[in-house]
């Protein structure tokens, strides 16, 4: 498995240059897609609505609305 490609504009576009919280889209050479973002598991797991679930080697991470909305043109729609 290997990233194919950023979905979204780079960090740097968003206004991240110091290496610190630069949330980031990636789709993968399998489909899938990856995600750089702010570990929150302990905090959001409770939350979480009764019909969703979380395996153990799962985590939430949250990722910036602005990070989101520019992949968004890139997120393929099939």
């Amino acid at each position: 498995m290997r990233i194919t490609r950023r979905l979204g504009d780079p960090p740097r576009l968003r206004g991240c240059g110091t290496g610190e919280t630069c949330p980031d889209v990636f789709e993968l050479s399998n489909g899938d897609f990856a995600v750089i973002g702010t570990e929150a598991t302990e905090e959001l797991d409770g939350l979480l609505p009764a019909d969703a679930a979380r395996a153990d080697y799962e985590r939430i991470v949250i990722i910036s609305r602005e990070t989101l909305i520019r992949a968004k043109k890139d997120i393929p729609d099939a």
